[in-house]
């Protein structure tokens, strides 16, 4: 009789619902997805949450496979001599396999008043609590929002198109990763809803009052409602724990995605650092290394050796409002081509960019193992010439 393999999941994002989904492919691989809420977030839709225009939760009924247990709980400690997850309950949940898809979140609100007076986006809670605020809120009042990565640009096009009046802070490039032609039609937009867009080396944040968020060029702005979209953090879970992790906390793997301290353990998403090279954040990194993280568990209960880990990145999508967007095109290796959609095809392109991050773990929970991605060899390419094997060739500038 073959005996049980125990799979232990931590984590319910779109890595982590992925890699459970998949593991089911195997009728002797029992399958235990841990995550503190009975509810999926689909980070996504976030800045719609605050906006009112999204509530941003899925029934896990709806997206995991039938043979996968949920239990809502939070692991407070990986103890990998005996292959066991503490749980803040007081349970014990052991495993064979164990597959770390912790996620992220924002930073620890560094500047000086921010952890006090800002308010972060990067969780469900805290984007409950962000909407109750701006509720509450004159509809005059100025709402400020610090970051101008996806999330600031798509949070503060949300709450400028239902009237509110809102400050974009920077602190650099007004959407770093876009190519310049689509950084210009993104500007054009905001400034059509009214935005104010601050951008430069002088829009960095120093500190944040009640009532006003301060800049390194000594400017000090009004602020009823600062929204803090800036900087990014993992939980410490795999530091606590003893395991291998990178200056941010994500845990160290080789290219299978194995953890380079323990054979048992497998990481995805962004709290990953594979060969300390991670890959960008995105719910479609996510639920491509998801589902990797699976194969290498699979392969290694076969007996077989796990492949190294090849995902290319063919896109970036930003909301703009409900009625705009830009759908940027990306080269193999992840930097902006020229091409990209926007305005009303931008936007229904970034809504069923939306609407397949969760129908692609649908589908995987239906069908475990279909999930398939682009995949590309330019990680191996950096990856050989930082390590000096080889000289490093470049695609040509876009």
């Amino acid at each position: 009789m073959t005996e049980n393999i125990d799979v232990v999941v931590i984590g319910g994002g779109y890595a982590g619902v992925m890699a459970a989904n998949r593991l089911t492919q195997r009728d002797d691989v029992t399958v235990t997805l841990i995550n503190p809420r009975s509810v999926f977030v689909p980070r996504l839709r976030l800045h719609q949450l605050v906006g009112g225009s999204h509530d941003a939760v899925v029934d896990y009924r709806q997206i995991l496979a039938e043979g996968v247990r949920l239990t809502v709980d939070t692991v407070t400690r990986i103890d990998t001599a005996e292959r066991g997850v503490a749980l803040a309950s007081g349970g014990t949940v052991g495993y064979d396999y164990l597959i770390y898809a912790a996620g992220s979140g924002s930073t620890g609100l560094r500047v000086p008043g921010a952890a006090e007076f800002a308010h972060p986006v990067a969780t469900l809670e805290a984007a409950q609590r962000l909407r109750s605020v701006v509720d509450a809120a004159h509809t005059t009042a100025a709402l400020t929002v610090v970051g101008a990565g996806p999330t600031g640009i798509e949070t503060a096009a949300e709450l400028a198109e239902r009237g509110r009046r809102v400050t974009l802070v920077c602190g650099g490039v007004l959407g770093p990763y876009l190519h310049p032609r689509a950084r210009r039609t993104v500007a054009k937009r905001l400034a059509r809803l009214g935005v104010t867009v601050l951008d430069g080396p002088d829009t960095k944040v120093t500190a944040v009052t009640r009532h006003a968020v301060h800049l390194g060029d000594g400017r000090e702005l009004p602020s009823e409602v600062t929204v803090w979209t800036a900087g990014f953090g993992v939980p410490d879970l795999a530091a606590r724990s003893g395991l291998s992790t990178d200056a941010m906390g994500r845990l160290l793997t080789d290219e299978t995605l194995t953890s380079t301290a323990d054979k048992r353990i497998v990481a995805a998403g962004d709290s990953a650092a594979p060969s300390d090279l991670p890959f960008r954040m995105s719910a479609y990194a996510a639920g491509c290394l998801g589902a990797h993280a699976a194969d290498t568990v699979l392969s290694r209960i076969a007996g077989k050796r796990p492949e190294p880990v090849s995902l290319s990145f063919p896109a970036m999508c930003v909301s703009l409002g409900r009625r705009a967007g830009v759908f940027q095109f990306a080269h193999k290796d992840d930097t902006a081509m020229r091409l990209y959609v926007g305005g009303r095809a931008g936007a229904k392109l970034k809504e069923l960019s939306c609407q397949f991050s969760v129908k692609h773990l649908v589908n995987e929970a239906r069908k475990p193992g279909s999930h398939t991605w682009p995949k590309g060899d330019k990680r191996r390419g950096i990856l050989r010439a930082e390590r000096g094997e080889t000289p490093l060739t470049t695609e040509p500038a876009a």
